[in-house]
């Protein structure tokens, strides 16, 4: 099967795991008065869902890259189906959650195998837009799924479950029976010899990586980048509570504000499209300068911090939305506030700025480590990637949670919504410097890579010895 198919399968599969872990967040207001429970409790369960996640990524993306990655593929995306379809039918917040941990163990063991078989499928210089692909495939993931409980979860938030499952099992069979499987290192440069000659790389992951893995100064700041962003990250589950809010500031009820709030988050984000020519523009400025990708995921990063305040603060006056008529008219008049609207027109533009800058962070960040490790290392380093993004989520979801509620004491909703969000920005500065930080070691180290790959195939073919 060609390659623009795989890749194609692998990005709708990296979407609908983030579907999946989308759906909950928008529905945390209905979900816990049909549980008669509180938010923050739910908020607790989506914080052990990431530990979970990552805790599966780093132990099946390490035995992935001992053996075939295909299995393991197919068999975690019919797990988090099968308990998608069981949290959905959650009669209690405690089956739920048990659901939903089941679900994290899937979901975990797929990001860090899919990731390692992408970076098979794509040469270097053109790795930066197609992670730029695969980071949008994950965001538009999340949105459908984050859109699904938006557009259902008022009148029944179950539903949006039973979809994303059933899309899930669709594309696990696609992948099964119309997908081969994707050899280690093929699109790498150093080993297109090896292939060309009927040879194979057949190099596995050991124990003794791990300590290779951990001794590169590159991979240490990337990881810990990612510990800093996700401290940061974490609290974005509540911007759509966060949107809520301020519709229901303009007279709107818990149901209608839920999808008019909702979907303003989506009209708000449209910014992440351009992942993609950021993508892009990695590849172009790295072809020409050792630092080129580090310099954009710097740039982005710290770029988007003042736009994204701002947005938190900035109110939704006047918004008129017809709550009696169809999904098409609700969405219609969102559009038309977009140019009718002062406040609305100023948050897009806002939020905007704000994503498409740090839009540029994610593909570029996936390039860089993809190129500073092996082929069989990529499932293990991304699958402990996770286990620091889910350190930080963790600790994100439960302390956001916890501020936001004790700022309520002091202020009304939606300004305690904004102020937890804003204050949550400030682990960016750290996530950045970490960049900063890495900027000696990355070439050298880069280059050390590859010069073992170029090693390596001339032992494999015997050509240049």
């Amino acid at each position: 099967m060609n390659k623009p198919f795989r890749f194609l399968i692998f990005v709708v599969l990296a979407s609908l795991d983030n579907a999946a872990a989308g759906v909950v967040p928008p529905l945390y207001a209905v979900m816990a008065r049909d549980f008669a429970t509180s938010e923050a409790r739910l908020g607790s369960v989506t914080a052990v869902y990431i530990l979970i996640i990552a805790l599966s990524a780093a132990t099946i993306g390490y035995r992935s890259d001992q053996g075939q990655r295909k299995q393991w593929l197919f068999w975690g995306t019919l797990v988090w189906g099968t308990a998608m379809v069981l949290s959905g039918r959650a009669q209690t917040v405690n089956s739920f959650f048990l659901w939903q941990a089941i679900t994290a163990v899937g979901i975990g063991g797929v990001s860090a195998v899919g990731f390692s078989v992408v970076s098979d499928v794509v040469p270097p210089d053109r790795r930066g837009i197609a992670l730029s692909l695969w980071a949008m495939a994950q965001t538009l993931g999340a949105a459908l799924g984050a859109g699904l409980a938006t557009i259902f979860g008022g009148s029944n938030w179950r539903l949006p479950f039973f979809l994303v499952a059933a899309a899930g099992f669709l594309f696990a069979v696609l992948y099964l029976l119309f997908t081969t499987a994707t050899r280690r290192g093929e699109a790498e440069p150093e080993l297109t010899a090896v292939y060309a000659t009927g040879k194979s790389y057949e190099y596995r992951i050991s124990r003794a990586d791990l300590r290779q893995l951990w001794s590169r100064h590159s991979n240490r700041w990337l990881l810990l980048q990612r510990f800093f962003l996700a401290l940061a990250l974490g609290s974005t589950i509540w911007i759509p509570r966060w949107a809520i809010a301020r519709v229901q500031a303009e007279g709107y009820g818990l149901g209608d504000a839920t999808l008019i709030g909702n979907l303003f988050v989506f009209l708000f984000n449209i910014g992440g499209f351009l992942a993609i020519p950021a993508g892009h523009l990695g590849d172009r400025w790295q072809q020409r300068h050792p630092l080129g990708r580090l310099n954009l995921a710097l740039i982005g990063l710290l770029g988007s911090i003042p736009f994204f305040i701002l947005l938190y603060f900035l109110p939704l006056r006047g918004v008129i939305i017809p709550t009696h008529g169809s999904l098409f008219a609700v969405i219609w008049a969102i559009l038309v506030s977009l140019f009718t609207n002062g406040y609305v027109a100023l948050a897009f533009v806002v939020a905007f700025f704000g994503v498409s800058l740090f839009a540029a962070e994610p593909p570029n960040w996936a390039a860089l480590i993809t190129d500073l490790n092996l082929p069989e290392q990529r499932g293990t380093i991304i699958g402990l990637s996770r286990l620091f993004s889910a350190t930080g989520n963790a600790l994100s979801v439960t302390l956001a949670g916890l501020l936001i509620t004790r700022l309520t004491a002091h202020f009304a909703p939606p300004t305690n919504y904004a102020v937890g969000l804003a204050l949550f920005q400030l682990p960016l500065l750290p996530a950045a410097a970490c960049y900063w930080f890495m900027r000696r070691t990355l070439p050298e180290e880069r280059t050390a890579v590859r010069a073992l790959l170029a090693r390596r195939a001339q032992q494999i073919t015997g050509i240049g010895k």
